[in-house]
């Protein structure tokens, strides 16, 4: 998905309600995209949630939320999306997208395994 942050922030910047964050991404046959989200809810160490203003989809909606637990933090994530163009966008989510996405996420979920540990029960 070649998915890229331009936004000029940085690690010490304190996430909140009304931040903008820009990326490029190429979802489908390397064309590159812009994409911009908004946060638009922040509470803090329990979620956050970002809201797509421009971009590939017709609708993303993103929780972010944060549970303490023994030795750490448990991460879950909720996703609402939607493509554009009606039946072909269904169809599309149907054949390539969803796929894309759910890769996307069990990347994120290894590298944050690799950085901190994985939660042991």
């Amino acid at each position: 998905m070649q998915f890229k942050v331009t936004s000029k922030h940085n690690a010490d910047t304190k996430i909140y309600p009304g931040m903008i964050i820009t990326y490029t991404v190429a979802p489908l046959l390397g064309i590159k995209l812009n994409w911009m989200t908004e946060i638009t809810q922040v509470k803090f160490g329990e979620y956050f949630v970002d809201e797509q203003r421009v971009g590939p989809y017709a609708l993303w909606h993103h929780e972010h939320h944060f549970t303490g637990i023994k030795g750490g933090v448990h991460m879950t994530d909720i996703v609402h999306y939607a493509l554009p163009f009606g039946v072909i966008g269904r169809l599309t989510n149907k054949i390539l997208v969803r796929k894309e996405i759910e890769k996307i996420f069990a990347y994120r979920e290894k590298a944050v395994n690799d950085l901190f540990g994985t939660f042991k029960k």
